[in-house]
């Protein structure tokens, strides 16, 4: 049977990425992202917000490449894959998350907004940023489901 395993994410980050090294000499960074969903509830007329938070890792020179030019509050576009994780704690229970392996990302904004533009890839390559094609934003309403 056939798998398919591919997230994009965009959003902004809760903290600054957190680089570490292992012992092999690999960076390793950890991100939070934090994604916001806005709507008006049809029924009442009320606006509402949902916001999801996701962690994130990166390794080699696209750990070292967001701990550079990423901060808390930038907002980023995350091209990854969905990784589940099992842990048993110091006590002995058993502890599980998903999270998401950074394959690239790429900066939201211009430099007017704190960065550079441009995409990364886990093989540290780079590549200029799409540009703007100018349409009206997706709205809920204009989805067929």
């Amino acid at each position: 049977m056939a798998s398919y395993n591919k997230v994009i994410l965009m959003g902004n980050l809760t903290r600054d990425p957190e680089l570490r090294y292992l012992p092999s000499g690999s960076a390793v960074a950890n991100i939070g992202l934090a994604i916001n969903r806005n709507w008006t509830d049809r029924e009442s007329g009320e606006k509402r917000e949902e916001v999801c938070f996701v962690d994130l890792e990166a390794f080699g020179r696209t750990a070292e490449t967001m701990n550079e030019y990423l901060q808390k509050g930038r907002a980023v576009l995350i091209e990854g894959r969905l990784r589940y994780r099992t842990w048993e704690t110091d006590d002995g229970q058993r502890r599980s998350k998903h999270d998401i392996f950074v394959e690239r990302f790429q900066f939201v904004g211009g430099r007017q907004d704190g960065g550079e533009s441009g995409e990364y890839s886990q093989q540290g390559d780079a590549a200029p940023q799409a540009s703007s094609s100018g349409a009206e934003p997706t709205t809920e309403d204009d989805i067929p489901f």
